[in-house]
């Protein structure tokens, strides 16, 4: 069984001790491609270095996080689509907003959701987009640019069925993590991840993030990595009703042609 993980954090300064061991451990599982998130300036200059020291296994979005708007400049906004032409860059982003923790402005988040959602526009790149407690702005403002974008994922998806209809009906892609195995915050998702289409649902760890909490035995050390994804599809899978071999075949078809990826 071979999978895709279309959100990984692996410019994270938790990986930097084991890199390589991450990849061979996610290899080992049957991770073939991962996507690694470019969620600031740095960030996505990283995100683009690790992709082209790892051709044909790692690729890189290139964005800046609704926690970073604040530091959003003129400079920042000509190098993103710099990188964004690039062909190891495969999607705008990480990108959107996020009202749960206000890092940054809500104002300046939105300013800067929309100049990246131009960038998007203007090569011709899919979003990767972050969307937290703030679903009706976000859903107003993308509503504007959709039509003029390739090919949208709402990434680590969190939010309610009503929220995930509205997406779907934007024909966007929804991207589920190991949120859904949070019995304490993710049992609505179980309820209705079987409504996601299967051309319209792609799976991610968001690593070092969201360790699934169903994993026996958990590690000591909390860190969620890539290899970890497999863990994630078999409980969709469950909750979808399907064998994990069509739940993993269809993601895998969907990342593909949703990041122009080749056949594995």
């Amino acid at each position: 069984m071979q999978l895709i993980d279309i959100g990984a954090n692996l410019t994270h300064e938790s990986f930097r001790h084991d890199f390589d061991a991450v990849l061979d451990r996610a290899k080992a599982h049957g991770v073939m491609h991962m996507i690694v998130t470019g969620a600031s300036h740095t960030g996505s200059e990283h995100a683009l270095e690790l992709a082209r020291a790892h051709p044909g296994v790692l690729y890189a979005t290139a964005g800046v996080h609704p926690h970073h708007a604040i530091d959003y400049s003129d400079v920042t906004d000509a190098r993103l689509r710099e990188l964004a032409r690039l062909p190891e860059v495969r999607a705008v982003g990480e990108t959107g907003l996020d009202y749960h923790r206000h890092y940054s402005p809500r104002h300046v988040q939105l300013q800067v959701f929309e100049q990246q959602l131009q960038i998007a526009v203007d090569v011709g790149k899919p979003l990767f987009l972050h969307q937290r407690d703030a679903h009706h702005d976000f859903l107003a403002l993308l509503k504007r640019y959709r039509d003029k974008i390739p090919a949208v994922v709402v990434h680590c998806f969190t939010d309610t069925r009503e929220a995930l209809l509205d997406y779907l009906a934007l024909d966007c892609h929804i991207g589920i993590t190991g949120w859904i195995c949070d019995e304490r915050r993710g049992t609505h998702l179980r309820e209705f991840v079987r409504e996601i289409p299967a051309h319209r649902m792609m799976i991610e760890t968001d690593a070092p993030y969201l360790l699934p909490r169903t994993v026996r035995p958990q590690p000591s050390h909390r860190r969620n990595e890539p290899m970890y994804l497999k863990h994630i599809c078999e409980e969709i899978a469950r909750d979808r009703g399907e064998a994990v071999e069509v739940t993993a075949a269809n993601s895998v078809a969907t990342a593909r042609a949703f990041f122009g990826l080749p056949e594995i």
